[in-house]
Order: C-alpha cells, then structure tokens, then sequence
C-alpha cells in the first residue's frame, strides 16, 4: 500500500526525489555507473544495490555521475557488480557488493578520485 501525502511539504519532498533520480539517469556525465542487471545480478542484490546507490548520491548531492543499467556479463559468481567509467574513459568493474563497501566507492572513487583496487574485479 502506497503512503498517502498529507501535506504541500512532503509533495515538494516527493517532487525533489523524483526528479533526482530523474537527473541521475539522465545524459552522460563525468562518472557514469553501470549497474549490471542480469538475472544472476538481480538475484545476488543489484537492484538492492541500485537503490541504494542512487539514495547516497542524493543525499550526498552528488551530481557527476549518471547512472545506467546493463546485463549480465558473464561474471555470475562477482554479483552483485557494477562498472565505473570516468570521464577519460578509464573503466573499474567492482563485484561482491554490498552496503558498507558501496559507501567506501562512492567515498573513495567517485568523490576522491581513487579505485578501491580491492573490491575490483579482474578479468
């Protein structure tokens, strides 16, 4: 059951959202996230770690990364996974993901510049 509005304030509050993750999904920007959602990544958590993703960088308003969605890769045992592509065109598969190492990516890699080389996949 949806919650219902009950004031002007929370319709703003809602309209923010909405457009935010809009705005993520948006045209390329310098940091795209690529989320990949095959039936093996959906399985393991990655529309949990979609979500999630797509919370921190509102919160945190981050507004350099556009986030994507992909298939499966071949990868089954890393999901749930995701790939960051700078704006060289510099790519970094991550895999396992869950919360904690999430926050630690966003932190490091996306805000500071810096892979965190031991959550990344080597194929």
């Amino acid at each position: 059951m949806s919650k219902r509005i009950t004031s002007p304030q929370e319709l703003l509050r809602l309209k923010d959202t909405f457009k935010s993750e809009t705005e993520l999904r948006g045209e390329p920007k310098a940091i795209q996230v690529i989320v990949h959602m095959g039936t093996c990544g959906i399985a393991a958590g990655a529309r949990e770690i979609l979500d999630q993703l797509m919370n921190l960088l509102i919160e945190q308003q981050i507004d350099t990364v556009t986030l994507r969605q992909t298939g499966c890769i071949g990868l089954c045992d890393q999901e749930p996974m995701f790939t960051i592509k700078d704006a060289s065109g510099q790519e970094t598969l991550y895999g396992k993901l869950n919360e904690s190492k999430l926050r630690r990516i966003v932190r490091e890699h996306i805000l500071d510049g810096k892979p965190v080389t031991e959550f990344v996949v080597n194929v």
